[in-house]
């Protein structure tokens, strides 16, 4: 572990909190035989454990230098799960085999000077390269052999070994901690001391390892892309294939752009053949990367962007909603526009009604059309609150029950309104990703996307910033 100065000084403060260019350089061609081809190379099992190490090392590098607060948590298993319980028991048994041996006359000592040689290690592995007074200091004291020494003639000072080890604990520990280390000091039981000393050594491990993290962050962010090409070489060596499923994705979205050529060109004289060599790669690029925002993500992603998949994953999830929200909305501004045009931020007011109701859209459980008839009574009682206060006639029963039924056919494949807004969020990311990388500023956004203007442009910037770390030469 990196720890900085001689070994005493303590790391800063840590805040808790809550991926990926993936292009391997590119060959130079060489020409295929006539004859005699090569047949396929076989994959071994080391080869392929081997690629998936790299591919694991690629993907926790992306996500250090992309997510500012990624960090390691301590996660106790469920106590009522499987492995919590055989854990909790398994522990039980260990510290209760520990009270009986140095309760003894005379005390064992043997599983005691154990977990002191392991304290010892645990405590070295904190140290940085230098800090010897330090190390020889820890070496001294919990020296086995002398311990071994003194169990042999009863003369082991364990409570005398343990405040060394909590006092060694406290110039190492992060100041997070300074209040585990006060109460393992207030602590007088020898063996509920030693288990929550290895309890705070754990965290210290885990504080440590999210120093490292920090200190690591600004290296990855500067050198991130040439690291990320040369692991993805790495397994593309280990792994011919590893690049089969980027392949099939970008062929798709050169059919996409030839058939959208073709259907432009087909309605004018003339057309021209030879379209697919004038095919802008920029273009091809940009279309695939829209398809991922409609993309069912049972299916595995393209492999050079794994390292993003999570983050793809929930921008699709919040457009979906915010689609759901703009149909809404112009659906009531459609039926009722005219009972509601004079009040102000009304749209905002049925944006505030219907986003709780559309929380966990993702879920398997989630029934959208049972959250869409919950929205149409919302909407209607809003509507009808808002004409009564201004002493003006409430919606009749026929109008209530057109709004309720349109806004729950939403839900329905190719409706015509869900579609329309569909292909306006998709005219503004395309319009995003058209934009030079450099520039801040955001496209107009389409006609019935105002009402969520602010999180399109907010999930748009998230989007970008993917896309372009990805198209990066």
């Amino acid at each position: 572990m990196v720890a900085p100065g001689e070994g005493t000084q303590r790391p800063g403060r840590l805040h808790k909190g809550g991926g990926g260019r993936l292009k391997p350089r590119r060959a130079p061609r060489r020409r295929r035989p006539s004859c005699g081809a090569r047949p396929p190379k076989m994959v071994t099992f080391d080869e392929l454990m081997a690629a998936a190490r790299n591919l694991t090392d690629l993907t926790l590098a992306h996500e250090i230098a992309v997510n500012a607060n990624f960090c390691i948590k301590h996660e106790d298993l469920p106590q009522n799960s499987l492995a919590g319980t055989v854990k909790r028991i398994v522990h039980k048994a260990f510290w209760d085999h520990l009270e009986s041996e140095l309760n003894e006359d005379p005390p064992e000592y043997e599983h005691a000077i154990k977990l002191f040689e392991e304290i010892k290690e645990i405590l070295l592995s904190f140290l940085t390269p230098g800090a010897n007074r330090i190390q020889n200091q820890i070496c001294e004291v919990l020296d086995t052999d002398l311990i071994r020494q003194q169990a042999e003639h009863n003369a082991v000072d364990i409570h005398g070994l343990a405040n060394y080890i909590i006092n060694t604990m406290g110039k190492l520990c992060a100041p997070i901690r300074d209040n585990d280390i006060k109460q393992l000091k207030a602590t007088d039981n020898i063996v509920e001391l030693l288990r929550q000393i290895f309890h705070v050594l754990d965290l210290m491990k885990m504080d440590m390892a999210n120093y490292t993290i920090q200190c690591l962050r600004p290296y990855l962010q500067r050198n991130l892309v040439d690291y990320e090409r040369t692991k993805f070489q790495e397994i593309l060596e280990e792994t011919p294939s590893a690049l089969d499923l980027t392949t099939e994705w970008i062929k798709e979205s050169i059919e996409d752009e030839l058939s959208s050529i073709s259907d432009e060109s087909s309605s004018s004289s003339g057309a021209d053949h030879s379209s697919k060599s004038n095919i802008s790669p920029t273009l091809v690029l940009n279309n695939g990367y829209l398809k991922l925002l409609q993309w069912d993500y049972h299916k595995t992603i393209p492999e050079t962007l794994i390292t993003d998949e999570v983050r793809l994953q929930e921008l699709r999830e919040k457009l979906n909603q915010l689609k759901i929200i703009a149909c809404v909305c112009l659906i009531t501004n459609n039926m009722v526009g005219a009972a509601i045009v004079d009040v102000p931020d009304f749209a905002d007011q049925l944006k505030r009604v219907s986003v709780p109701l559309l929380e966990g859209m993702s879920k398997k459980t989630f029934d959208l059309k049972e959250a869409l008839n919950a929205i149409g009574v919302q909407i209607c009682s809003k509507v009808n609150g808002s004409l009564s206060e201004r002493g003006l006639p409430t919606l009749n029963a026929e109008t209530q029950n057109n709004l309720m039924g349109q806004i729950a056919s939403i839900v329905e494949e190719n409706n015509p309104v869900c579609s329309l807004i569909d292909k306006r969020i998709q005219l503004f990311m395309k319009s995003l990703l058209a934009l030079p990388s450099f520039q801040k500023c955001m496209p107009a956004v389409p006609g019935g996307l105002s009402v969520i203007q602010t999180e399109m442009e907010f999930v748009g910037s998230q989007y970008a910033s993917i896309v372009n770390f990805n198209k990066q030469p």
